[in-house]
């Protein structure tokens, strides 16, 4: 390898290391320069002077910075872009929430299955929807007003009566609850059909009749998950799983 290949393949990173703080994007930086074959001259800076001076002295407001060839390449994202990876983009709508909390409460209601004795049972699918409930109201519990404020965006009931945008996670996680546990089913399945069609009946209006283009709060309200087909889903397996109830209770 000649010096001009070598020094292509030589990194420069400037990152803060303190007793307080480390940062996690420099730490992230150096990683994926390694792991890309490239030698890295990791330089501290140690404290909040320093790092002052070297934002100041390069004209840049934050830190990591790394240089390549002697070219200043930019941040964490920018790195990112120059080794034609995709970078990060908060404002990128995405599904990935809603599916992530699906799969855990699948694989949740298998190990419930399994630790009664068998890998599925009828009651798999239904442990599998009140378990999904239960996380998607924690999620909406996080931040309450922030859940309740998207909601309001498309709910039909909240909009008539907005304590009701507070009042649903916990309708949510209390009939999830009761579900898990097979207790009071006169009390939770209506309460989930309840909430159920009305959600559902709410983001059918605004998605499919009305074509409009909103955010789900089926995670909370700092979500970026489109409002659509999986929220609706939501809705639809709170509606069977309080039928599927009622009808073991009093079927």
């Amino acid at each position: 390898m000649t010096e001009e290949q070598t020094a292509e393949k030589t990194a420069v990173l400037y990152r803060m290391v303190m007793d307080r703080h480390v940062c996690p994007w420099g730490l992230r930086a150096r990683h994926l320069l390694k792991s890309q074959g490239y030698a890295v001259d990791d330089r501290w800076l140690t404290t909040r002077e320093q790092t002052d001076a070297f934002k100041a002295e390069h004209g840049v407001k934050t830190t990591p910075q790394i240089f390549i060839g002697g070219k200043r390449i930019g941040g964490y994202d920018d790195l990112r872009r120059f080794l034609g990876k995709p970078a990060p983009d908060k404002d990128r709508k995405t599904y990935t929430p809603v599916l992530v909390v699906f799969a855990v409460a699948a694989l949740m209601a298998i190990a419930a299955a399994f630790a009664a004795g068998t890998l599925l049972t009828v009651r798999t699918p239904a442990w599998f929807i009140a378990f999904s409930m239960c996380a998607l109201a924690m999620l909406k519990l996080r931040d309450l007003d922030g859940f309740a404020t998207m909601f309001l965006g498309y709910d039909l009931m909240a909009r008539r009566w907005v304590p009701y945008a507070y009042v649903y996670p916990f309708v949510e996680l209390g009939a999830g609850v009761l579900m898990i546990a097979g207790v009071l089913t006169w009390l939770s399945a209506p309460a989930a059909a309840f909430i159920g069609l009305v959600g559902g009946w709410s983001v059918f209006k605004a998605v499919y009749i009305q074509k409009r283009e909103l955010k789900c709060a089926c995670v909370g309200g700092d979500s970026n998950v489109p409002l659509g087909f999986l929220s609706l889903t939501e809705n639809v397996m709170m509606v069977l799983m309080a039928a599927w109830m009622g009808w073991m209770a009093w079927g």
